[in-house]
């Protein structure tokens, strides 16, 4: 049965100096920070290691060794330094919040008083695994479409600042009569030149502008709105949340970690206000005593599928397994999903490309018919 524990006095003092003063401050510059292949080779060899019968400070020692990456190098010896104090593992690793969330440390807190650790570090790893696929596959569905908007750009300034200066006397002795778009696009053509130092600082201070209201509350509020709300990209936002979200509780509460901390935890690893709004709602169901489900049930837009088998998983005690299978079959669905989009889209993108160059080819070879024909 699995042992059920909250956050500990020693987890809790640790983030606390943490957010005082953190402990790991990088000087120097170009250095590369460790990320999660780094944390997915350390869980590994962590688990493998204490499988063995390994001491702790000795499994920390010999990975010390075999890491590359300078500042995980400074993490590992203050994991030796705390372990060498008596400090537990959880402990310790709640000091390097950013490399370690608060669902690795509450995992891993659990596992220490369960007496599973390497168990523990498996599941930790292999869901780590699994966040970088799906990372992979939302990349890879968007990079193609958005090469060929970039792309789709580049032809069009190159034409505009490069292509059509060289026409622009030759037209100009039958202005009266060039189509609308050859006058467009001669005009956007002189302006992009003769105001390209205004127009390239406006689009830096509109993009940096830009920026800086994203990381704003009202920003990134609007953002999340949008991402929830928009017909057509808010079911795959909602089945990207559903995967992170439903993935660490399921994990979480089949090895003890307490239902609150395990929802804590999904707020850190989910970033969006709504649906955020959301886990403290359902946090709010559980302190009240009404079930984790009746959250589910309440917020319209979880797919009724999964209302109906979180209350089901509640009922019958099966609540951590069933959360994982779902986040399993939502992870496949969104790949489809994502593969589908990307289908759809490149040809789309084609479709566009082909009447933006239509255009500008037209825009040329018009004119220069009716040049013709007036020289003859």
């Amino acid at each position: 049965m699995p042992i059920e524990i909250t956050s500990t006095p020693d987890m809790e003092k640790a983030v606390r100096s943490e957010r005082k003063k953190p402990l790991l401050q990088s000087t120097r510059l170009f250095v590369k920070k460790p990320g999660t292949q780094e944390r997915i080779f350390f869980t590994e060899q962590l688990s493998l290691l204490l499988e063995t019968g390994t001491s702790m400070h000795v499994a920390l020692q010999a990975l010390k060794k075999q890491v590359n990456n300078a500042e995980m190098t400074k993490i590992i010896d203050g994991l030796i330094e705390q372990i060498s104090e008596g400090k537990s593992l959880s402990a310790a690793l709640a000091h390097y919040p950013d490399m370690f969330p608060s669902t690795y440390v509450n995992l891993v807190s659990a596992a220490e008083h369960g007496g599973f650790l390497d168990k523990v570090l498996i599941e930790l790893m292999n869901m780590d695994e699994k966040r970088e696929e799906l990372r992979r596959t939302v990349t890879s569905s968007l990079s193609y479409p958005t090469f060929l908007i970039a792309f789709s750009l580049g032809v069009v300034l190159f034409v505009l600042v490069v292509v059509f200066p060289k026409f622009a006397d030759m037209f100009s002795s039958i202005r009266d009569e060039l189509p609308g778009t050859t006058v467009f696009l001669m005009g956007a053509s002189g302006l992009l030149i003769e105001h390209w130092m205004t127009l390239s600082a406006g689009l830096v201070i509109g993009l940096a502008g830009i920026a800086w209201w994203l990381h704003t509350p009202s920003g990134s509020s609007t953002i999340d709105r949008v991402k929830m709300g928009t017909v057509g990209i808010r079911d795959i936002y909602i089945q990207l949340y559903l995967i992170q979200s439903l993935r660490v509780l399921g994990l979480s509460m089949s090895n003890g970690v307490s239902i609150p901390d395990a929802l804590a935890s999904c707020r850190d690893v989910v970033h969006n206000s709504v649906f955020r709004r959301f886990i403290r709602d359902v946090q709010n169901k559980v302190t009240e005593g009404s079930g984790f489900a009746m959250a589910f049930q309440q917020a319209d837009f979880i797919p009724p599928t999964v209302r109906q088998m979180v209350t089901t998983g509640e009922e019958t005690g099966n609540l951590p397994r069933i959360l994982g299978r779902v986040a399993d079959f939502y992870e496949r669905e969104l790949g489809k999903r994502l593969a589908t989009f990307s289908r759809m889209v490149e040809p789309l993108m084609l479709i566009i490309m082909g009447g933006v160059v239509g255009l500008i080819v037209s825009s040329l070879i018009l004119p220069i018919f009716k040049l013709s024909r007036a020289v003859g």
